[in-house]
């Protein structure tokens, strides 16, 4: 698959490098290294598919010309706008033109997300009662000193895509109602530390922060019959996957770690899923619309309205 690469930052040359001898071209407003300035410029004829990894601000004009030249789109999380209406109209033109729009969100392909997905699935831990997920990395000074990052709600949008995906991934959508629960400026001018909370069935907690010295994935899950745990993820491990078996009437439980040590796995099987995607004309822009509208409704709660001006 003919394949070019929209913006060379952090993003974009990992994507490049994961796509090795499919990529034909790369395009980017700045960076020398690129073979276009606009996407424009890029004969249409040249290739099949592109990969978006440009700010948040010009994704959906990207996207639109993209599409609408009837090419397969991956496009770096998250795809927000205050107009569920815009991505509802690139779900239009990709169903025109059968061009599919996939937002990457690579902890799907996680070794321990999957097996979590798998349990849930099973019916074996009954009835789920709560799910507690923190995602914590350093980055508070990297985002502080990039020119379109520290901005709006922060982290709320940036990590908490990540963890609303997961919830879609492994629960769907319960209608959940979620609400802020704490949202800090700790050290910049955006949200550096967020919870947020879901009630529903099963209940959420929902926590986000870029002050996180060690970067660190957690994830516990409370159920009728036992409990499940994830500690870390590959990038960053050792990752473990714990299970508990409840003991009745009260007891030790039964306990089971498997332990992943490995480098991520994630961008080359979510790259091997969007090929995949092509051929069968499906992408997952219903759940960029759901995201979206949640966290639109988050970050208006967080801002207040003087923000929101």
């Amino acid at each position: 698959m003919r394949t070019i690469v929209v913006g060379l930052g952090i993003q974009g040359n990992k994507r490049r490098y994961i796509a090795g001898s499919d990529i034909v071209a790369t395009v980017d407003s700045v960076s020398d290294a690129a073979d276009f300035r606009d996407i424009s410029e890029v004969p249409a004829d040249n290739f099949d598919a592109a990969l978006v990894c440009t700010p948040d601000a010009p994704k959906i004009d990207i996207l639109s010309h993209l599409l609408g030249q009837g090419k397969h789109v991956l496009v770096e999380k998250p795809l927000l706008t205050d107009d569920v209406l815009r991505i509802e109209s690139l779900a239009a033109i990709s169903a025109k033109t059968n061009a599919i729009c996939y937002t990457a969100y690579n902890h799907r392909f996680e070794p321990h997300f999957v097996r979590m997905k798998s349990l849930l699935d099973s019916g074996r831990l009954g009835r789920i009662y709560r799910c507690r997920l923190f995602y914590g990395n350093g980055t508070a000074a990297d985002v502080r000193a990039s020119p379109w990052r520290d901005k709006g709600a922060g982290v709320l949008p940036d990590l908490g895509s990540h963890l609303l995906d997961t919830v879609l991934f492994w629960f769907g959508q319960n209608n959940h109602r979620f609400r802020i629960v704490s949202c800090k400026k700790f050290e910049n001018a955006a949200f550096d530390h967020v919870v947020i909370g879901g009630e529903g069935e099963p209940n959420l907690e929902l926590e986000m922060t870029l002050l996180s010295w060690r970067n660190h994935f957690t994830c516990d899950i409370f159920a009728e019959n036992g409990s499940a745990h994830i500690e870390s993820l590959c990038k960053w491990g050792p990752s473990n996957f714990i299970t508990r078996w409840r003991k009745l009437p009260s007891g030790r439980p039964d306990e089971n770690i498997e332990t992943l040590i490995q480098p991520d796995p994630t961008w080359a099987l979510e790259y091997e899923h969007f090929k995949s995607l092509c051929q069968s004309g499906i992408g997952n822009l219903q759940n960029d619309i759901w995201i979206s509208d949640q966290l639109s409704k988050l970050s208006s709660a967080a801002l207040g309205p003087s923000d929101n001006e």
